[in-house]
């Protein structure tokens, strides 16, 4: 993880210094073969990294003929986790204590967490429960009421790790934090009743498809099951008829044939309702994406409104 950002320098950097612990820093910048050698060398006990990351290593084509058995644990933050990566981490590399986190650099930057004891089913479903000290709220975007248990809504968190602003940028502190100390996350959550969050999607990032608010999440943890598809991604683009329609970006793994709109529809029949599968398929060697490994759907949406020959709204 770049050390200018908050997983690397805090999470990274500072959690291991510390606590006295040794840190392998394997290349200048992420290279995916040169991660899975010094881990293999140096005989690593930890891993960190955004899920494109591990990805790209469960995807190198030298993947299986590296000894990774000294792996235990780990943290996966910075973007969803797909559910079909995180098992494979585990069963693969070793991760077996691997943990999720969720947050964001102006909450310094951990809010919940999994445990390392959680069993597979919180850890791939969930970012787990919140931080001692920490406080989250799932609330209502229209009118900030707190919502009940299992329903979505923006999450907000409080406590000592919230900041206080940004340097010099009143107004755009205020559109975040409120005057009660909640930090407005713009992600999409649920709480179930033992108190595990679970991130649905970004407010921004939502579909409204003919009045049906599509979670893009919910497919792309679907897709993943697709034995063809190493990573995906799905946005909505504009559509005269139905306002929004789906549109999925695909990487496919090694070998693969090319992946038609009319297989992947096939694929998803009686699977996702109909209006949940994606009416557009790009396939593409990569996606978009910031120097943090942030998938930048914004400038997906911009592209597939040009590839596509759409009126953008």
């Amino acid at each position: 993880m770049p050390f200018y950002h908050c997983f690397g320098m805090v999470m990274g950097n500072l959690g291991s210094t510390s606590r006295g612990a040794c840190m392998v820093i394997p290349a200048p910048g992420f290279d995916p073969l040169l991660t899975l050698q010094a881990v293999q060398n140096e005989r690593c006990t930890s891993l960190y990294g955004v899920p494109t990351m591990f990805i790209a290593q469960l995807q190198h084509r030298d993947f299986a003929s590296f000894d990774l058995s000294s792996l235990r644990t780990g943290i996966m933050a910075g973007s969803p986790c797909p559910v079909e990566v995180m098992k494979r981490v585990v069963a693969e590399m070793h991760m077996a204590e691997v943990t999720i986190c969720y947050g964001m650099t102006e909450t310094s930057p951990v809010s919940t967490q999994t445990r390392r004891d959680d069993d597979l089913e919180r850890r791939v479903s969930t970012v787990g429960t919140v931080h001692p000290h920490v406080e989250v709220k799932v609330v209502d975007p229209e009118s900030g009421l707190t919502l009940p248990r299992g329903e979505p809504g923006e999450l907000c968190t409080r406590g000592y790790s919230v900041m206080l602003g940004y340097w010099a940028e009143q107004k755009k502190t205020d559109e975040v934090l409120d005057s009660a100390g909640w930090m407005h996350t713009g992600d999409l959550a649920t709480m179930d009743v033992d108190d595990y969050v679970n991130i649905v999607g970004r407010i921004k990032d939502m579909v409204i498809r003919g009045g049906e608010n599509i979670y893009p999440r919910e497919i792309e943890e679907f897709l993943y099951s697709h034995p063809d598809i190493a990573d995906v991604q799905v946005i909505g683009v504009p559509d005269e008829r139905y306002g929004e329609e789906l549109c999925a970006w695909v990487r496919l793994v090694d070998g693969a044939e090319e992946l038609t709109a009319e297989s992947l529809r096939e694929f998803c029949a009686g699977k996702l309702a109909h209006y949940k599968v994606p009416r557009y398929v790009q396939v593409v060697d990569e996606f978009p994406m910031t120097v943090t490994g942030k998938i930048r759907k914004v400038e997906m949406r911009e592209r597939s409104v040009e590839l596509l020959g759409l009126s953008a709204n």
